[in-house]
Order: structure tokens, then C-alpha cells, then sequence
């Protein structure tokens, strides 16, 4: 894997705070466990696409990706959202097998977007905003290796943004006497699948869900530098 900086290292001997080997991480299964995905609640588009050509798909692991996932869908020029698991080894596995942190997967919101209408800087300003890059294997009350910060990108545009906007925001953060940004910055398709997350997560926080639910945003407080959006 490719950090930005070194990620914390096991704490207070928890094992939720402790990146599985692949060897002793769970087996998971061969099917989805999202087999039949729906529409997406808010958007109505499909969450799994194909989406028009030039639609460009952006992974965020920024904390509980339920909170995650409602703060994209609301931005103008997404095209869909949709959560899941990324960056372990278990193949399909489920919310309770992530939970354990012996999948090695970290909770992800997948970004559809049309790049004509919203730029990778305002998307990556957004998640550096919008969570804490520093926390390692949490976000705030969230412990575990399920909460780590990461940017998994799928073209060369978001792969230059996500390590612009990572050094500007250490930046800044490091001014203000924060620690160093922990959050994994790789392409995607060595980050490992995306497994689409069960149906009862999917947009879990929409008015047709879970609208006063869960949310987790464990922010700095410190905001992106204004110039360089």
C-alpha cells in the first residue's frame, strides 16, 4: 500500500486498532451481498451504473460511510453514491465481518460525478473537511481499522488532485499543530474491489431511511486553504 504518511500503530493492544494479516483475515464468500441493488433512494439513479459516458467514479473512505455517503449525494454534479467495502482481503464480505477488523476493509463511499460540473479539488475539499485525517484507525467515538481515511482514485486527474490537495492540507493542518495525515492514497485497483455494502446501508440516511440516524463527521475544524480550490 501507498500512504501519505505512516498510518498509527496497533493501540492500547486492540485488535480493532490492528491491520489483519491477509492469511488470518475472515474467508467471506463468493456471492454479493448485495445481490439486487435498487435505484438510489435520493438520486434515482443507478448505483452501480454504467452512468454516462465521461462519468468519473471517486472512492472516499473518510469514517462511517454512512455520513460519508450523504454529504456526496447532496453536492451538484454527482451523479450517484452509493457504500461499501475497500481495501481488505475478505472477498464479498459483510457489515458484521467488517466490523471485527478481520476483513482489512475500511468503510468507502463510491463518488459517480460528471467532471464538467464539479472539479476532483471540490470533491477532495470536501473530505478534507469533512472528517479527520489524522485519527489513524478511528474517527472520533469510531475505533477501528473500518474508520481509516482513504482516497482511492481511478484516473490520473484525481490521483494529481488527491496529492495536491493532501500536501496543501498537511499543510495547514501541521501549522495548527495537528499530527500528520494517515489517509491511504492509492490507485484503486490496487486498493482491491469495491464490494457494494447491503441493501439497508445503501443511502441509509435518506428521508426515505434513517434520516435522524448516525452521523460521525470527527472534524479539525481547520478549513482548506480557499486559493487552492
Amino acid at each position: 500500500m501507498t500512504f501519505l504518511n505512516s498510518l498509527f500503530g496497533p493501540g492500547s493492544g486492540s485488535s480493532k486498532t490492528t491491520m489483519v494479516a491477509p492469511e488470518d483475515a475472515l474467508p467471506g464468500r463468493s456471492a454479493p451481498v448485495l445481490q439486487a441493488p435498487r435505484p438510489h433512494t435520493v438520486l434515482g439513479s443507478s448505483i452501480t451504473g454504467p452512468w454516462e459516458p465521461g462519468t468519473r467514479v471517486l472512492y472516499l473512505a473518510m469514517g462511517c460511510f454512512w455520513g460519508a455517503e450523504e454529504i456526496y449525494w447532496q453536492v451538484p454534479g454527482v451523479v450517484s453514491t452509493a457504500v461499501g467495502y475497500m481495501g481488505g482481503t475478505t472477498p464479498n464480505p459483510t457489515y458484521e465481518e467488517v466490523c471485527t477488523a478481520r476483513t482489512g476493509h475500511t468503510e468507502t463511499a463510491l463518488v459517480a460525478y460528471d467532471p464538467t460540473k464539479v472539479s476532483e479539488a471540490e470533491l477532495l475539499k470536501i473530505f478534507w473537511e469533512r472528517h479527520d485525517p489524522t485519527q489513524g484507525f478511528r474517527q472520533g467515538n469510531d475505533v477501528g481499522t473500518q474508520y481509516r481515511s482513504g482516497i482511492y482514485w481511478t484516473t490520473p486527474e484525481q490521483a494529481e488532485a488527491a496529492q495536491e490537495t493532501a500536501k496543501r492540507y498537511a499543510e495547514v493542518l501541521s501549522a495548527k499543530g495537528y499530527d500528520a495525515i494517515t489517509t491511504e492514497i492509492e490507485p484503486a485497483a490496487e486498493a482491491g474491489p469495491f464490494y457494494y455494502a447491503e441493501d439497508y446501508h445503501q443511502q441509509y440516511l435518506s428521508d426515505a431511511k434513517n434520516p435522524n440516524g448516525y452521523r460521525c463527521h470527527a472534524t479539525t475544524g481547520v478549513p482548506y486553504p480557499a486559493s487552492a480550490a
